[in-house]
């Protein structure tokens, strides 16, 4: 249903003007390209089960591309929203999760390692929601460890795929891959821990 733009008899018509430019800032490009990728991961999910590898290598990167563009478009022309504030983590972390978890079950990764992807995202989340609820944090920056990892995590499953898609050689890269994205992960998730402790501490301030 399109919103009216006059106001009705009971609400003012300072408060309908002011509402109507909310719709349409919440409602941006960058947000549009988010959503986009983030209804990519079942798509990305049933590529795997279905074997089709190749095809889940290029939405892979495509949805890469789109966490790149969505946040120039923000920056550059300040449509940053709440919203998009909330949806662009949210969307990289179900692609990756949805990713990990998908190639486990294909048995091209080890459960141990999803494990401590999802086992790290969780505790990330969890730490993020008891900060914010106890030490009233605004905006915690993102550790160097965590952003490694994160790179590390993204070069494997683009590896994999692109092994099981266009048939490149598994062995030494698949294992180095792996070892790194272990040891990132696990680096990464004491790293928070650390962290966590000192904001409820008080010995670091949150942003």
């Amino acid at each position: 249903m399109v919103p009216e733009i006059s106001p009705g008899p009971e609400l003012p018509a300072s408060r309908a003007i002011a509402r109507q430019p909310r719709l349409s800032v919440e409602l941006n490009l960058p947000n549009l390209i988010t959503l986009a990728r983030l209804l990519s991961v079942p798509v990305a999910i049933w590529l795997i089960f279905a074997e089709r590898y190749g095809a889940a290598f290029w939405l892979f990167a495509a949805a890469g591309l789109s966490d790149a563009l969505d946040g120039y478009i923000a920056k550059r022309f300040d449509r940053r929203t709440r919203l998009g504030a909330l949806l662009d983590p949210a969307a990289d972390k179900a692609l990756l999760a949805g990713v990990y978890l998908a190639l486990w079950l294909a048995g091209q990764l080890p459960g141990w390692l999803v494990g401590l992807v999802v086992a790290r995202d969780c505790l990330i989340i969890l730490g993020f929601a008891v900060i914010r609820s106890t030490a009233a944090a605004r905006q915690l920056a993102p550790l160097s460890i965590s952003k490694l990892n994160t790179l590390v995590q993204i070069a494997l499953v683009a590896f994999v795929l692109a092994r099981e898609g266009f048939g490149l050689a598994a062995e030494p890269a698949t294992s180095l891959l792996i070892a790194a994205a272990a040891a990132t992960t696990v680096l990464s998730g004491l790293s928070y821990l650390t962290r966590c402790a000192r904001l409820l501490s008080g010995s670091e301030s949150a942003l």
